[in-house]
């Protein structure tokens, strides 16, 4: 199953939500996805059924929604570091494998009558480590598998593959654990990760072999924190995931209390309940196309989280199936409206080198609140009733919405992020070697008066790519005896962290690039300087070296 990113043909025929699946890898791993999220919500199923049979506390229930979360937030960001530098592909398989471990030792545990509640958030702790592992290097390997103008779709498929599966997972996960026990529903689960393991194995993809090293983990997670605290339009989104998932926590941990104490039933009505939440998340799927042609991506989360309180409130006060479950199934669109519409954002805001890493950030954030929330509202739940913890959790959307006005979300569908690829090593008089540094680069510019401000102006924002790409010391010096020539001047740790630094260049990053020439009024491009410190007392005993050599530029004019 050999593949690479396909081409975007042109066509006359109307555009579809469907359209990602019209390629055949993303197809495949879309439907042996869903054949996993479809055993992923059986499981949940029984494991919030068995909790609930050997804790009676309702914080003890929301802890099983919040241990499948809490690995996101604990471990994504490594998981990220990885996809990043490693094959995607390979992370997957063992993320899945092992998944399908733990899913047998959790069946085996509960048919030998072994487990207790903290045995069973332990298993359910591990499965959301392995799923913390496997969603960054899922999704960040959409952009492999579709044309970037299939990719805001596809990223909806995805949601829309996990809510096909709760449409009909909790009811049959509900039917399974009332007819042969929470035991059976954790074997079912074990078994759903063959068909996604099978798929992953026959995928063959393309690749271009690696022009530079990979980075080591600490230094690759450290860069992914650097881009994204640089980047205004992900940190706009990684507040409005964290305050939406403290405000939506309270639903996917409160519904097996609200189908047993607010309306009566038991298993079978929370698979039900599960199904509707499911069943909107697919129609919210379907109608996110249309929804983001027509409005901005702001207005749109900050809809899906005003709808998403109002379904949370009105499942706190009634006590009717007839009213809870079209309500629950607003609440499933408003959620997958609010989390594709942010990760769409993410994906879209960040280069593809970076991607997984900006990704994980965005889980651990959106997660992480998935998982405090989860949590505190199974206390006020288990303090003030499951009624009061949903009502409270409608207010808190209102509150996130309000959060839009100060943080608006961007726009970024002209973003052009693609790398520019133009840049090309140079060659050096002096011998160098890929760990050789620190490296100081100097360029030199010459510049009006009357183009200072404008020039200051662009180089603020200069500093911010540099910065954000991996440079390190930047600063912006002015020639006392020469008032017209300036001096961008930044280091970074080594030679090849230098050539890691200029290939991270996209076509965004050159608009600014090219202003900042155009303002520069000396004969020919800007004057660039590649320097290696070096310090006298590391000279090897009896080494000499010659004056020219302690101070030697090493230049290239054409190269920035």
């Amino acid at each position: 199953m050999a593949s690479s990113i396909p081409d975007s043909e042109p066509s006359t025929r109307r555009p579809s939500a469907l359209d990602p699946l019209r390629h055949p890898v993303f197809r495949a791993v879309w439907l042996a996805s869903l054949a996993s999220n479809l055993g992923g919500l059986i499981q949940s199923v029984g494991a919030s059924w068995m909790m609930m049979s050997m804790a009676k506390s309702a914080d003890m229930v929301a802890l099983v929604s919040a241990s499948t979360t809490l690995p996101i937030m604990l471990l994504s960001l490594a998981a990220g570091a990885i996809a990043d530098n490693l094959d995607r592909r390979l992370v997957m398989i063992a993320a899945q494998f092992f998944m399908l471990v733990v899913s047998v030792l959790l069946s085996i545990c509960a048919w030998a009558g072994l487990l207790s509640p903290w045995l069973l958030l332990l298993f359910t702790f591990l499965i959301g480590c392995g799923a913390a592992f496997n969603s960054p290097a899922w999704q960040a390997s959409v952009g492999e598998m579709v044309p970037r103008n299939d990719l805001p779709h596809a990223i909806t498929l995805n949601g829309m593959s996990f809510n096909l599966a709760r449409s009909v997972g909790p009811a049959i996960g509900g039917l399974i654990v009332a007819a042969a026990g929470a035991a059976t529903a954790f074997a079912i689960n074990a078994v759903s990760y063959v068909a996604l393991l099978v798929v992953l194995a026959r995928w063959k993809p393309e690749r271009a072999a690696r022009a530079l090293p990979p980075e080591r983990l600490m230094v690759a997670m450290s860069a992914g924190v650097r881009y994204v605290a640089m980047s205004p339009n992900i940190c706009a989104v990684l507040l409005r995931g964290a305050t939406f998932g403290l405000a939506a926590g309270a639903i996917p941990a409160l519904t097996p209390l609200v189908a047993r104490d607010l309306i009566g039933g038991g298993p079978s009505i929370y698979g039900l309940l599960l199904g509707a939440f499911g069943i909107g998340g697919v129609m919210g799927a379907f109608s996110s196309r249309r929804l983001r042609g027509a409005l901005s991506t702001e207005t749109l989360v900050r809809g899906a989280s005003i709808g998403l309180g109002f379904a949370a409130a009105v499942c706190g006060l009634s006590p009717w199936l007839a009213l809870t479950f079209p309500v629950i199934m607003i609440a499933g669109g408003c959620w997958v409206l609010a989390l594709s519409t942010l990760n769409v954002t993410v994906q879209m805001s960040a280069p593809r080198w970076v991607v997984a890493r900006a990704l994980a950030l965005y889980q651990m954030a959106t997660f992480g609140g998935l998982a405090l929330g989860s949590w505190a509202w199974g206390l006020v739940a288990e303090g003030h009733g499951v009624g009061l913890a949903l009502c409270a959790s409608g207010a808190m959307h209102a509150v996130c919405a309000l959060i839009g006005l100060r943080f608006p979300l961007p726009q970024i569908e002209d973003l052009n992020l693609d790398p520019i690829n133009q840049w090309k090593e140079p060659q050096v008089a002096v011998p160098i070697e890929p760990l050789s540094g620190p490296v100081v680069i100097t360029l030199e510019y010459r510049i009006r008066p009357e183009d200072i401000l404008e020039f200051l102006t662009v180089m603020s924002e200069r500093r911010r790519i540099r910065r954000r790409d991996g440079a390190r010391h930047w600063t912006l010096l002015r020639d006392l005896s020469d008032p017209e020539v300036w001096v961008e001047r930044y280091h970074t740790p080594t030679w090849v962290e230098y050539v890691r630094h200029n290939r991270r260049i996209t076509q965004a990053d050159a608009v600014v690039g090219a202003r900042i020439h155009s303002l520069h009024q000396g004969d020919g491009p800007p004057k660039v300087h590649r320097m290696i410190e070096r310090q006298t007392g590391s000279l090897p005993s009896g080494s000499v070296l010659r004056p020219r050599e302690i101070s030697e530029p090493l230049v290239d004019p054409a190269q920035s």
